[in-house]
């Protein structure tokens, strides 16, 4: 079943975010089940807003990407939020 997760960073810059961003691009593999992500700036930090096929390609990324994340000196944070998903869609997409 497909999960969304919306993690709340506060603190964190979009430079920061582009670092990592780029770090983890060089390994594209690491987003295998991840169907969206978007990022929004806010007053006081970023929000991060995934789609992904299951929770287990999520754990599965945070896994990889958390290691990568803390060598960039970003600290820990509140956990994500994960909801299950009932419907999703992509204008134009078959199915």
């Amino acid at each position: 079943m497909a999960i969304l997760v919306h993690a709340v960073l506060d603190g964190i810059t979009a430079e920061q975010y582009d670092t990592l961003n780029a770090r983890l691009q060089s390994t594209p593999e690491i987003f295998d089940g991840c169907l969206a992500h978007a990022c929004v700036s806010t007053e006081s930090g970023l929000e991060i807003f995934d789609l992904w096929e299951s929770e287990g390609k999520m754990q599965a990324f945070a896994e990889k990407m958390m290691p990568v994340a803390t060598s960039l000196g970003w600290p820990d944070g509140p956990r994500p939020r994960v909801a299950e998903v009932h419907n999703h869609w992509v204008p134009g997409a078959a199915g």
